[in-house]
């Protein structure tokens, strides 16, 4: 759990930083702290402009959608959807955890470019990621910054996002119980508030509240939610993961989750083995794959974005990654969901 903590340093260090009134210099050394915290590259993405955008087609495809999370490592799936969606393969479910919530959040609006175009243009934001976030949410990462109306993003299309037709599950994990709480689009209280939820990091974020139960990111239980795609009976099932497909974490049980989350010890245990949880998951779903149950997509290179990646630069080539491994797979996934070209 060394990132975490890394993390919870940077946001401890950020809420020591206050205003004073009158000396100079410690205004400018304070600068610098937040420079050092945070230096890379340029503010906004080089190449934005090039990023697509429109409307996707209304027409759906029977399939279910698994998007796995990764916090910034989610631009691969934010160019992988977008490069869908210009070619009509809107599937009829989503289900997301985290960043893939986010991105799913988007590609059930129908709005190509969206998700990319937000975390390219304000991930060097301090009221998305920073000071400002830790002053307003207490967080690092304030997951608010996208899934509330604060007048700075492009809106979303709510009457597209909310018809019935197409569903979409954000999970989150409860943190009483240990357990993947899946949040669906209609028949929960507040699905923003879901994703806010399955997005919310551990360590560095403070739970968030849904119907009086403290939640969070839903990768803490379930990294990769496709085994609720076969529970639901999805003969068409596409897995789009955000780290290479060989890729596995170090299966180290975490005592830091013990001590920190003392008070939800259901939580705590799940929290720990969640490296080993992941790594079970990613070979069930290589043998899901081999046997033709599943399509699982993967980055084709190795993926060099760290979880809060702040190099733009970095962050929108491995968008284009995403973008192109979709075009490239074009065929082999119409084939898969036995649909034709239009």
């Amino acid at each position: 759990m060394r990132k975490e903590f890394k993390a919870l340093k940077v946001v401890n260090a950020l809420k020591s930083v206050k205003p004073v009134k009158k000396a100079q210099s410690s205004k400018k050394g304070r600068r610098s702290q937040r420079r050092k915290l945070f230096a890379k590259g340029p503010v906004v993405y080089s190449r934005l402009s090039e990023i697509p955008g429109g409307l996707a087609s209304e027409t759906l495809i029977p399939g279910c959608l698994v998007l796995e999370g990764g916090a910034f490592r989610g631009l691969y799936t934010q160019g992988f959807l977008d490069a869908m969606m210009q070619n009509d393969l809107n599937l009829s479910c989503v289900i997301g955890v985290s960043a893939g919530a986010l991105s799913g959040m988007n590609y059930v609006a129908g709005q190509i470019g969206r998700s990319a175009r937000t975390n390219l243009t304000y991930r060097r934001d301090s009221r998305y990621v920073g000071t400002k976030a830790v002053l307003k949410s207490h967080s690092l990462l304030d997951i608010g910054f996208l899934v509330e109306d604060r007048g700075v993003l492009e809106p979303l299309n709510w009457e597209r996002f909310n018809r019935e037709e197409q569903r979409f599950i954000a999970v989150a994990t409860n943190c009483e119980t240990g357990e993947a709480a899946y949040f669906e689009k209609g028949k929960c209280s507040d699905i923003m508030q879901a994703v806010r939820a399955s997005a919310t990091m551990p360590y560095i974020s403070p739970m968030v509240m849904i119907d009086n139960v403290p939640h969070l990111d839903g990768g803490c239980a379930c990294k990769i939610p496709y085994e609720w795609a076969l529970q639901e009976g999805f003969s068409k099932i596409l897995v789009i993961r955000t780290r290479e497909s060989a890729y596995r974490k170090a299966e180290k049980v975490s005592k830091s989750a013990t001590r920190i989350y003392k008070k939800y010890p259901a939580f705590a245990e799940k929290l720990s083995v969640s490296n080993l949880d992941y790594n079970r998951q990613c070979e069930e779903i290589e043998a899901l794959h081999a046997a033709g149950r599943l399509l699982r997509f993967a980055p084709s290179k190795p993926v060099e974005v760290s979880r809060l990646e702040r190099n733009m630069e970095k962050l929108g080539e491995l968008y284009w990654i995403g973008y192109q491994d979709c075009l490239n797979a074009l065929d082999e996934i119409r084939e898969y969901l036995e649909c034709t070209e239009k």
